[in-house]
């Protein structure tokens, strides 16, 4: 049982530090499990890479609590109606994906879920990143509270694209929100926010269709890499928040591309 809670702790450190930076994690957990491979039934392990989210969640929450809660004593009228008009924003842009979720869960991940998918949107998406930050764009929503309801849902739009493996959720919403004209902080802390309820409500699908029945080496399993998760995360976050301020988007760019590369020809050569 050792091993396997080493493993899942190595899992979580790279699910904390991919999930938040536009770089797929997806890629990152294919590329890892091929030598870490749980000793657990596939549907277990497809689980357990969903569920292990949850502890990203909750670095947001907890990061962002103040700016997340309509129900701060510190925050005035008005500060509390923008708090409810963000968690409108926010729920709005999740409606494509979550639809498309819903709807097409099973067949996307039958027909999608393969590391040539996988390296393909990696590179294409690093492409997009170094080609959009060279037009250098100029933000026309520097705050949360100057982002339109319509521009969030634009942004949810391009949250539909990460349903393609390889994408990166946050790296289509902030590639989005950039090129829909927001800055990158804003762009980033908006593809935070929009992970609390799609990353939830994927969780709960996947322990739902699991079935609930866990051993106790599972559940151990789980919770070490959540728990990994929600630390490495908390980290993570600050620091990306940090670099964008002095920096742009080119270096996940050009990461991306040589990842899905290397994938390729893992996958390609390595392991067959």
């Amino acid at each position: 049982m050792i091993f396997e809670l080493i493993k899942s702790f190595i899992l979580g450190i790279v699910q904390g530090i991919t999930e938040w930076l536009p770089v797929s994690s997806t890629g990152h957990m294919l590329l890892v499990d091929e030598f870490l491979k749980l000793d657990f039934p596939k549907d277990f392990t497809d689980m357990f890479f969903v569920v292990i989210q949850f502890g990203s969640i909750l670095a947001v929450l907890v990061l962002y609590f103040d700016k997340l809660n309509p129900f701060s004593k510190h925050k005035n009228e008005k500060q509390k109606r923008q708090t409810w008009a963000l968690w409108e924003k926010v729920i709005i842009a999740c409606i494509p994906a979550g639809v498309v979720g819903i709807l097409f869960d099973d067949l996307i991940h039958d027909l999608l879920y393969g590391p040539i998918v996988i390296a393909i949107a990696l590179i294409v998406y690093g492409i997009l990143f170094i080609v959009l930050e060279n037009s250098h764009p100029t933000p026309t929503t520097t705050s949360l509270e100057k982002l339109s309801f319509k521009k969030a849902f634009c942004v949810g739009m391009f949250q539909m694209l990460s349903l393609i493996p390889g994408t990166s959720r946050s790296g289509s919403t902030i590639l989005g929100a950039v090129f829909l004209g927001c800055e990158r902080s804003v762009a980033a802390e908006f593809s935070f926010f929009l992970a609390i309820p799609v990353m939830l409500g994927a969780s709960g699908l996947k322990m739902i269709k699991y079935g609930l029945n866990y051993t106790g080496e599972q559940v151990a399993v789980m919770l070490i890499g959540t728990v990994t998760a929600f630390i490495v995360s908390v980290f993570v976050i600050r620091f990306l928040m940090s670099y964008i301020r002095k920096h742009d988007f080119k270096v996940f760019g050009y990461y991306r591309i040589v990842l899905g590369i290397l994938v390729l020809l893992y996958f390609g050569l390595i392991a067959k």
